[in-house]
């Protein structure tokens, strides 16, 4: 019976079935290709022989045998047993007849199973009877006699190894050789069985050959199908293939490949491997690496290059491994070959992605990051100079809140483009998240020049923008930080620049701060107000004072505004310009808003029924939507009627003039409660919006009535012009932070309706409140006939110059008529100095008082006064200083 060989793979293009293979594959036989059963007779002999050539050897072994029992035993064995294994030895040396007649002559089945028991199955017989004889007759210990049949019949496995007939043959002749010296019976029951067993193997084998059979005609079908899912892979256009000689030029390319590059395949075949790439066009590396692979004849994988198509940028990823003959001479490659083009877009996208914001295309964190690390990591230190601007949008969270989160991202376009222009190329613009912009500014620029750029960005940012046909407004506040000044390390530099914009937010937002040592400790010190305030809320440390409004005509109280105050267990009282902004920053003005209305309308509650109180709303609980319900429950609560609860709004609520501030305004007034519009004329420039809110009263600030009486002052005027504008839209006016009776006179003549201030009252706990009502509700004006001149605080160095003795000193305040001056000892009262205010600006003072290193002086003239009511000698001097240094402001609290 023959084997069959697998035949050559086919060598024709992509249906090759050995094209993924770098060396050709050895020929081998297919077991599975043989008549079922085969395998048991001859095993994995591809010959075909049942008898193994190394059979003959095995009669030395018998030979030996006798004489190792005789050494053990010390004597000679019998004839018989002596005979049966020279019998036996000379029936296995003789064995090689029958292997060469095997080997030579084409015989049946039959006549080779007969020779394979003559060479096999009679020889072991024969020495196994010899070892049950020698062992039978006592002469030889039994145990000795079977340790050498064992021993026999495991040379006998290992000679036959893989044969499996054969194997069983020696197995059974052997061991019944022994059996039948013992039992004849036993002898022939062992024969019985060793064919009984042999048979039930070969069936069982036969049934093995039949499933491999069946696995290897299931594997053909499988490589028919592979070669076919290869050739329709190829002529999909998913992939292609590709073959060259030793000299490199192709032997086969895909059809879709000479289509790509407009070119026959009949034409491209013969012609270099290189004429499918635009290597011109390839990065250096690439070339090299594709050059290399190919004259070091080493394979590569999924390697980008440039296709040589001329329509359009097409990018292919190849893959090649060389090929050897049987002789193991290189042949040439063979490759396949993938599109490219779609995912190195792909992958261009997600790069800009990583590196640009989607919203606005701006560089995004990690470039603006990796732009700043490139600057301070420069090789020379003169190169790591640079600048960082943190910017934050001032009021952005309303239009996300009011016009919804498209307008808001539509804002944040047309600010990265207001942004771009600014800047321009002087540095890179990015957007950190939110409405959260950095301006890196590489090299060293000075101060004022960053100050000027600051200002220009903050300007452009705060002109209005459209955002879907509504008018919004918006401010902006810079944080700048200098390397290597205010830090070597990006870490640093970021840290150092948020700072600074907390400390432009606290100014009053709309500026910008450089950044200041002392601002560590500013942050530390708004951290802990922050932590104390939350405890301070939480365990109602947080109070109301009442200050009474008056009745111009009457001089009867008619209300009180609610001021918000906190009493700090370690500090003491705590102003409220220092603890609102924390409070607006962090989100707790809502809260403490919601906590005032309910104080508010349970103190009113005990209040005689013609008492108001005034509560203010932050812009932020302004554009809450629940809000009316917070009044209405807090109204419910205290049994208060709606007409008794003011609501004081300040014009900042106007910066987004749209539809729901609108509805805001007529949801409140269908409660029944009062409007009062606060701070009027200090913010929002608009007047259109007085032409829809309903209003009940407009609220005249402090700022406006303070120094109103002083020669030259405008403020008259501007008082006169909200009466008038108040009284013809049908409003009260309330004049705020009257504290002398000569002001008094002043807006009670220019006919406001009532006046609000220390004049009539400090503001009164809520007990005392209630005390002060219990008495009656006339107020008496009790205060100065006039006030002092206006004075300013600032920090100056002037010169003083005494009978020609020049001191250097500092200004501490100043008013039209005299200041505070520090700097001399022991000053006698009556001295008089020249004062240096400004350059070409001296004037003439006189000592009036001193203590230690101070003295107040009084000027032998008034100062001038400038436009806006400051003294007109340091006013430009101020104006300068201001852009670096924080801004006192006024806030108004509730």
């Amino acid at each position: 019976m023959s084997a069959e060989l697998l035949p050559e793979p086919s060598r024709n293009g992509a249906s090759s079935g050995d094209f993924a293979r770098s060396r050709p594959r050895e020929r081998t036989v297919q077991t599975a290709g043989q008549d079922a059963g085969a395998s048991f007779l001859f095993g994995g002999d591809t010959a075909n022989r049942l008898i193994a050539p190394e059979w003959p050897r095995l009669a030395i072994p018998m030979l030996l045998a006798p004489i190792v029992l005789g050494l053990l035993s010390f004597s000679v064995p019998n004839v018989l047993g002596l005979v049966l294994v020279l019998a036996a030895a000379t029936a296995a040396h003789f064995s090689k007849i029958a292997i060469r007649l095997e080997g030579d002559r084409s015989l049946e089945t039959g006549k080779r199973m007969a020779l394979m028991g003559l060479s096999v199955a009679v020889p072991m017989f024969l020495f196994g009877s010899a070892m049950g004889i020698m062992g039978g007759t006592g002469q030889f210990d039994w145990f000795h006699c079977l340790s050498i049949v064992a021993t026999m019949a495991l040379l006998a496995t290992v000679i036959q190894s893989g044969r499996l007939v054969s194997v069983l043959a020696s197995q059974v002749a052997i061991w019944a050789g022994v059996t039948c010296v013992a039992s004849r019976v036993g002898g022939f029951l062992a024969l019985g069985l060793g064919l009984t067993i042999a048979t039930v193997t070969y069936l069982r084998q036969r049934k093995i050959d039949l499933l491999l059979r069946e696995a290897a005609e299931t594997n053909q079908r499988a490589q028919t199908r592979a070669q076919e899912i290869l050739s329709d892979y190829e002529e999909t256009g998913q992939g292609w293939f590709w073959e060259t000689d030793r000299r490199g030029q192709l032997t086969y390319v895909s059809a879709r490949v000479a289509e790509t590059i407009g070119r026959q395949v009949d034409e491209m075949l013969g012609r270099p491997f290189s004429e499918l790439f635009n290597l011109t066009e390839q990065s250096g590396e690439g070339e090299r690496t594709l050059a290399f692979h190919l004259s070091a004849r080493s394979s590569f994988s999924e390697l980008a290059v440039r296709a040589a198509a001329s329509e359009e940028e097409r990018w292919w990823s190849i893959t090649g491994r060389p090929t050897y003959d049987t002789f193991n001479n290189f042949t040439g490659f063979r490759g396949s070959g993938t599109d490219l083009t779609e995912k190195r877009r792909s992958q261009e996208h997600a790069s800009r992605l990583a590196h640009f914001d989607s919203l606005t295309g701006l560089s995004n964190r990690f470039r603006m990051s990796q732009t700043l690390e490139k600057i301070l990591l420069a090789p020379q230190v003169h190169h790591r100079a640079c600048a960082v601007f943190l910017l934050d949008l001032d009021r952005f969270k309303q239009v996300n809140d009011t016009l919804g989160h498209p307008a808001g991202d539509a804002l944040l376009k047309q600010v990265a483009q207001r942004l771009e222009r600014v800047v321009g190329k002087m540095g890179r613009v990015g957007r950190l998240g939110g409405d959260e912009f950095q301006v890196i500014l590489p090299g060293k620029i000075e101060r004022e020049q960053l100050g000027h750029l600051a200002a220009r960005v903050i300007e452009s940012l705060s002109q209005p923008y459209s955002i879907d046909g509504s008018r919004v407004m918006i401010g902006a506040s810079v944080g700048i930080a200098l390397a290597p000044d205010d830090g070597m390390t990006s870490e640093a530099l970021i840290r150092n620049a948020d700072l600074a914009l907390y400390a432009a937010k606290d100014g009053g937002r709309g500026r910008f701060h450089f950044y200041a040592a002392d601002l560590h400790s500013d942050a530390e010190e708004r951290r802990k107000m922050e932590d104390d305030l939350r405890d301070a809320i939480s365990s109602g440390g947080l109070e109301l004072y009442y200050q009474p409004v008056v009745q111009t005509a009457t001089e009867k109280i008619t209300g009180f505004e609610a001021l918000l105050r906190w009493n700090h267990p370690e500090q003491g009282w705590i102003s409220p310009s220092r603890f609102i902004p924390v409070a607006e920053d962090t989100g707790l003005i809502a809260q403490i808003g919601e906590w005032a209305l309910r104080t508010a309308c349970q103190d009113l509650a005990k209040w005689p029924e013609n008492v108001r109180v005034a509560v203010n709303v932050s812009p932020l609980q302004f554009a809450n939507p629940s809000l009316p319900v917070v009044v209405t429950s807090a109204l419910a609560s205290a049994q208060v009627a709606p007409e008794r609860l003011e609501l004081e709004i300040t014009e900042s609520v106007f910066l987004n003039d749209d539809e729901g501030t609108d509805q805001m305004f007529k949801s409140l007034k269908a409660i029944g409660v009062r409007l009062a519009l606060d701070d009027f004329g200090t913010g929002y420039s608009s007047l259109g919006y007085l032409r829809t809110a309903p209003f009940d009263k407009i609220k005249i600030d402090q700022s406006f009535v303070r120094g109103a009486t002083q020669p030259g002052s405008r403020n008259g005027a501007i008082i006169a012009s909200i009466v008038s504008l108040a009284e013809a839209l049908g409003m009260e006016t309330t004049a705020e932070g009257v504290e002398t009776l000569d002001e008094l006179d002043l807006v009670r003549m220019l006919g406001c309706s009532h006046v609000q201030g220390y004049i009539y009252e400090r503001p009164l706990s809520a007990m005392n409140a209630g005390a002060r009502l219990s008495t009656g509700l006339m107020a008496i004006a009790q205060g100065p006939r006039s006030s002092r001149a206006a004075r300013q605080s600032m920090l100056r160095k002037v010169v003083l110059d005494h009978g020609g003795h020049h001191y250097n000193a500092m200004i501490r305040n100043i008013s039209q008529t005299g200041a505070l001056i520090e700097g001399l000892w022991n000053v006698p009262a009556g001295t008089i100095f020249r004062v240096q205010l400004a350059d070409n600006h001296v004037v003439t003072a006189t000592c009036r008082w001193s203590n230690d290193d101070r003295m107040g002086v009084e000027f032998s003239l008034p100062l001038r006064l400038d436009e806006g009511g400051r003294i007109a000698a340091v006013a430009g001097r101020m104006a300068a200083a201001s852009s670096d240094q924080d801004m006192i402001v006024q806030r108004k609290v509730g």
